[in-house]
């Protein structure tokens, strides 16, 4: 193999695909990068932890076709101080590859193409569309809620629901819980419901624009999302993911009416004396006013009020203060409604497309 390419090209391809390289692998294959040579006059970048793999296409002039994997973290290094403009790339015998610049040239070890696992192939399946800001939204407003237990495996990603022409991404850690739905651009033939890993929700929503649509294709065990040329294929988590709609509540008839970042600055203020014994935030509910607390033994104290509207019963009820911020700060809508029925009752967050509840704490 041996082609030219522009450095700053090379580097943004690298960028795109070496977040999945793992270090700590026991597979020396699996640090390194598969470069091969396309028929389109392009260069295949291609990494993998066999678990999830990302695969990009970036224009090259090729002067001999061919393939070779390199060391991942060392090749990224070497073309982050490579001189701006060409870079010619060569494999020699014995897996050796030649990185030449204007200046100055490196020799670098590989391993055979053979030895690379294989990107998985998705025929005859239904590819579903959506524009690539929406399913960004709904990664954001759910995927903090994901669990990170291991011993709680099937929580360790969302749960992605398709029906019709609506799509509905859901995650939960057992303590608090984010629902979003969506409308697709076209209608999709048969249902489905898979549990995508946080790894793969993080690197797809790392590549995800403002515009523009992308689309993904679900197999048996596996699901493929095409981004503007840049394919991502992950494992899917095998398991049940827990019935979400027994523990949604009905709508509350009284509804805390208050300013979104008011109640968000508020939060955080009080969090600034948290610890990990004492966690959890106190909420007063007034008629008029909300009561922010936090007392922390042998640390100090905080107390603020927040105006507000409310016409239910007043009541006392703690919280973990993350788990507010986390939904707040995503949040862009002005004013806020909360339902709150009881101190022993999840707080709610609903809009037209959105639900989010978290569990109270003991004060």
């Amino acid at each position: 193999m041996k082609v030219k390419i522009i450095k700053d090209n090379l580097l943004a391809g690298i960028q795109i695909v070496q977040n999945v390289v793992s270090t700590k692998t026991t597979l020396p294959i699996l640090s390194n990068i598969l470069l091969e040579t396309t028929k389109k006059q392009g260069l295949k970048l291609n990494t993998t932890d066999l678990d999830l793999g990302i695969s990009c296409e970036i224009p090259v002039d090729i002067l001999e076709e061919g393939a070779i994997t390199i060391p991942a973290k060392r090749f990224s290094d070497i073309i982050r101080e490579m001189p701006a403009g060409d870079v010619i790339i060569s494999t020699k015998k014995n897996n050796q590859i030649d990185i030449e610049g204007e200046r100055c040239r490196f020799k670098l070890m590989g391993l055979p193409k053979e030895e690379f696992p294989k990107f998985p192939e998705f025929k005859d399946k239904e590819a579903i569309r959506i524009q690539q800001n929406v399913l960004k939204e709904m990664f954001r407003m759910t995927s903090f809620a994901v669990s990170y237990e291991e011993s709680r495996y099937v929580l360790n990603g969302v749960l992605l629901e398709i029906s019709g022409d609506t799509i509905r991404i859901v995650a939960t850690d057992g303590r608090r819980l984010a629902k979003m739905d969506k409308k697709l651009t076209s209608p999709v033939k048969k249902e489905i419901s898979i549990i995508l890993p946080i790894k793969a929700v993080q690197e797809v929503s790392r590549n995800l624009k403002d515009e523009g649509e992308l689309s993904f294709i679900v197999g048996t065990n596996q699901v493929l999302f095409d981004i503007n040329d840049i394919l991502i294929a992950s494992r899917i988590i095998e398991g049940e993911f827990p019935n979400y709609n027994q523990v949604i509540p009905k709508p509350a008839g009284s509804k805390i009416k208050m300013n979104t970042q008011s109640l968000l600055s508020s939060i955080r203020r009080a969090n600034l004396l948290s610890t990990p014994d004492f966690q959890a935030v106190k909420f007063e509910v007034f008629k008029d006013k909300l009561v922010i607390s936090k007392i922390t033994p042998e640390i100090g104290e905080s107390r603020e009020e927040i105006p507000m509207e409310y016409g239910g019963t007043e009541l006392i009820v703690g919280f973990n203060p993350h788990f507010l911020i986390d939904v707040l700060k995503n949040i862009s809508e002005e004013n806020i409604e909360l339902e709150l029925v009881g101190p022993d009752k999840p707080l709610v967050i609903r809009m037209s497309e959105y639900l989010y509840l978290t569990l109270p704490m003991r004060l």
